[in-house]
């Protein structure tokens, strides 16, 4: 039975395994959704140009801690930062990264989600890389989508050409299967090594093909892997509240102006910072699983990237929040969030 009104649920504060923080002015904007809900997070590297080096990934690190909202304090907040592998990605760049306290790679087939042109061509031009990394314990983060076939099928297609191999030829190297979004990349998780373990983001949790395509196209509900039919979705809800430890939470906010958005060709991603932690809640106390969400929240990330379970905490209560139409998005420009113009059922309680 769904939570009664007014109900609060105290819980370790939340880390993100995925998030697009942007560079440039955009971030500030989108840190001040992220550093309430999230003690640490997982920052992408696909920028223009994208973060190929350990020392643009510091500078990245230093641009995201310079722009924190100005009179507020978040002492737990944390980036963390990865490399975008390239085919040209060498050793000796992973244990100069290892070295500075970078957490991995982001592995991106070239051409199959927003900036990604510069990604891998074929893994096995990475291999060298990947066995510094598996020697580090780094991790290896991937977009688990093929560039060829139907656009609904690439993720099991995936699984079966390059997974599958990788998982074999490294089986020491810890792997993070990105936002999966089907039903084979569930159970392809539930039975891989244990050093395989998926993140699973709140819009794949809330919505299915037929939210982003009946009725007429909404642009704001268009990502990378595509929303999927209503078995998969369900399959993704059952994973994600069963209390595994193979999943936890990573939200792949993807803020794009409006303007990118609404358009003849329009840029993949939707953007979740603004009420992530509540739209996870959400899902959870539709079927009955609030115990379960702190450890998919707050525990099984950390735990597979190696890092110690927050001792902060976060607040929920099951009171409804109004989402504004859009929000700021940098100088001149806007963002249109996810349930814009309508509501969330938990709040965050201002401490």
């Amino acid at each position: 039975m769904p939570a009664a009104p007014g109900t609060k649920l105290t819980i370790r504060l939340p880390d993100d395994f995925h998030h697009h923080a942007r560079d440039g002015p955009k971030t500030a904007t989108i840190l001040q959704h992220v550093c309430p809900r999230f003690g640490r997070c997982l920052m992408m590297p696909n920028l223009k140009p994208p973060v190929t080096t350990t020392e643009m990934a510091l500078a990245y690190k230093q641009h995201i801690l310079a722009s924190m909202p100005e009179g507020q304090s978040f002492p737990h907040f944390q980036p963390v930062m990865v490399l975008y592998l390239t085919d040209q990605t060498t050793p000796e760049e992973i244990q100069k990264a290892a070295a500075q306290g970078i957490a991995g790679c982001k592995y991106y087939p070239a051409g199959a989600t927003t900036n990604s042109d510069h990604g891998v061509t074929d893994i096995r031009k990475c291999y060298p890389a990947l066995q510094e990394m598996s020697d580090q314990g780094m991790m290896l983060c991937i977009h688990s989508e093929v560039t060829h076939g139907d656009i609904f099928e690439r993720e099991p297609i995936f699984i079966e050409e390059v997974m599958k191999p990788l998982v074999r030829d490294f089986p020491k190297l810890k792997i993070t299967m990105e936002h999966i979004s089907t039903k084979e990349a569930v159970d392809y998780v539930l039975s891989a090594p244990d050093n395989v373990k998926a993140s699973i983001t709140c819009h794949h949790l809330l919505f299915n093909r037929n939210h982003l395509l009946v009725g007429g196209i909404r642009p704001h509900l268009y990502c990378l892997p595509i929303l999927k039919g209503e078995v998969h979705r369900q399959a993704l809800i059952v994973a994600a509240t069963s209390g595994s430890p193979r999943f936890f939470l990573g939200t792949d906010s993807a803020p794009h102006a409006m303007y990118n958005k609404e358009t003849a060709c329009g840029c993949a991603g939707v953007y979740t910072a603004h009420a992530a932690v509540e739209f996870y809640a959400e899902v959870f106390d539709s079927v009955d699983a609030l115990d379960k969400l702190e450890d998919f929240c707050s525990s099984f990330g950390a735990d597979h990237y190696g890092l110690p379970r927050s001792t902060a905490t976060l607040t929920l209560v099951k009171q409804p929040q109004d989402v504004p139409i859009t929000f700021d998005f940098g100088p001149g420009s806007k963002v249109v969030p996810l349930r814009s113009g309508e509501q969330v059922q938990w709040s965050i309680v201002s401490e």
